[in-house]
């Protein structure tokens, strides 16, 4: 009997030994569940923490111009992504604490977990690397976009322009130069009594060189007081004052024919110009800010004018310098002038004059054709030249709204724009977008060196125990491209 006790006292023994150790290996087990657990639930609420805070983008901006970026002003007057933070922080918590009726029952969690900090440590903004981070943006949202045979033909027209030479030429200094020999004053014995008289020459051409004074666009318009008035002050937007920056998270942008091409389209699609002004915007000429950058609309379409005028007065003045016909009607003009009479020697100096008229009164008979939705081509042929000699002293009398053929307004526009520098086209372009969303309400203080569009975070978080999790998250919208 003795025997048997002592057997059954080792038994209780084993088990009390083995029970123990297999609770421990249970509790153990499941501690590391749990751990694993409280890890595996912090992982997915970092992940919607992020994904809320990239879901608050600035609607108008997205629904205006189709980008994506996180406006930290939050529709206040002040951005920081200080607010961002905040806002991560708040996704994080919300998705971790207790609901309302589980705090008044008082409940608890086998997953209990608390966010220590949220540090940011890199985040890129719209205006990076002189707009580099707006532009990759740009080109995602134009991806799906067919560009080639649009862009082709600009780029063609541009290319033309280009190794013509016309932007290079200035007719008009020419033009002054010889005006300058014609009116100055000569000493000359007229009525043979041996006393030099002071004698200026009469110039058949003077007349239309007069009307240089009333100014290209206002010669040019169909109806000058038709034209857009609104104006800004630039000094508030992105392209002159100092920008803010991000830690240069992702300032990387695609190079090359193609994406250049998929921003020039975008620059078409997006703004307004002459002729095609879009209702919601502030400035109505756009792509001619994009070129001149003045701060009104007159302004702009007027440099854009004056910049055509220049580059059609030497198209023009290349034409009839090679065409036989015009310059042999120019001289025939020429040797009517009474001056010639005493002047002999001024002969080519006046028809020069009469051509440099000439070409003059054409161009803005261009202008006026392209300003009223007509076609011009690029370089002339006898059946696209508009005014006759004849007609060219009195030339506002002969302008023609509309018609022709060639290339419209829009197509020198665009063929400027493809020859403008990328930095200031990407600088300009920030400017509009910043004009046109701080008109909308709740947007008066946007700014695009505000505007987050990559932002890296490092969580913290202190699960049962105090037991440290680490967690680091990079979330920008083209991850979901």
């Amino acid at each position: 009997m003795r025997q048997r006790l002592q057997a059954d006292a080792y038994i209780t023994v084993y088990l009390s030994l083995s029970l123990t150790i297999i609770l421990a290996l249970i509790l153990a087990l499941l501690q590391g569940a749990r751990t694993g657990a409280v890890r595996m639930k912090s992982e997915l609420v970092v992940d919607i923490a992020m994904n809320s805070a990239l879901g608050e983008y600035n609607r108008e901006l997205f629904e205006k111009y189709g980008l994506l970026l996180i406006d930290t002003t939050y529709g206040g007057t002040n951005g920081s992504v200080i607010h961002t933070r905040d806002h991560i922080e708040k996704y994080f918590s919300k998705n971790f604490e207790l609901s309302p009726v589980g705090l008044v029952t008082g409940r608890s969690t086998m997953m209990p977990a608390r966010l220590s900090s949220a540090d940011i440590t890199g985040y890129s903004v719209a205006t990076d690397g002189g707009g580099a981070v707006l532009k990759r943006q740009i080109l995602s949202y134009m991806g799906s976009e067919p560009v080639e045979a649009a862009i082709k033909s600009i780029q063609n027209n541009a290319d033309q322009l280009k190794n013509s030479g016309f932007e290079e030429m200035n007719v008009e200094n020419e033009a002054q130069s010889n005006a300058n020999d014609i009116n100055t004053p000569r000493e000359l014995d007229l009525d043979g009594n041996g006393e030099n008289e002071t004698y200026y020459v009469d110039n058949p051409a003077a007349g239309v060189t007069a009307q240089k004074s009333v100014g290209i666009l206002s010669l040019a318009a169909p109806n000058i007081n038709a034209i857009s008035t609104a104006a800004i002050d630039s000094s508030t937007l992105a392209s002159h004052r100092k920008l803010l920056k991000g830690t240069g998270l992702d300032e990387t942008v695609a190079m090359g024919a193609g994406p250049d091409m998929l921003f020039e389209r975008y620059l078409h699609e997006k703004c307004g110009c002459y002729g095609l002004e879009k209702e919601d915007s502030h400035l109505k000429y756009e792509l001619e800010y994009i070129l001149a950058g003045k701060d009104s609309d007159y302004a702009n379409l007027e440099k854009v004018v004056e910049r055509l005028f220049l580059i059609k007065e030497a198209a023009n003045y290349v034409y009839i310098m090679n065409d036989p016909a015009k310059l042999a009607e120019a001289d025939a003009l020429a040797l009517t002038a009474s001056v010639l009479l005493t002047l002999p020697e001024l002969q080519e100096a006046i028809k020069m004059a009469i051509i440099f008229a000439w070409t003059f009164a054409e161009t803005i008979s261009d202008l006026r054709i392209l300003l009223s939705g007509g076609k011009v081509p690029l370089i002339k042929t006898a059946d696209s030249w508009n005014l006759s000699l004849e007609h060219m002293l009195e030339f506002r009398d002969h302008l023609k709204n509309g018609g022709g053929s060639g290339l419209s307004y829009e197509d020198y526009l665009k063929m400027l724009l493809i020859l403008e520098k990328k930095q200031k086209k990407t600088m300009r372009l920030m400017d509009i977008i910043e004009i046109n969303i701080r008109k909308l309400s709740g947007n008066e203080a946007f700014s695009l060196d505000r505007c987050v569009d990559i932002i890296s975070v490092d969580f913290e978080i202190l699960g049962a125990y105090s037991k440290k999790i680490e967690i680091e998250r990079i979330y920008g919208y083209e991850m979901f491209d």
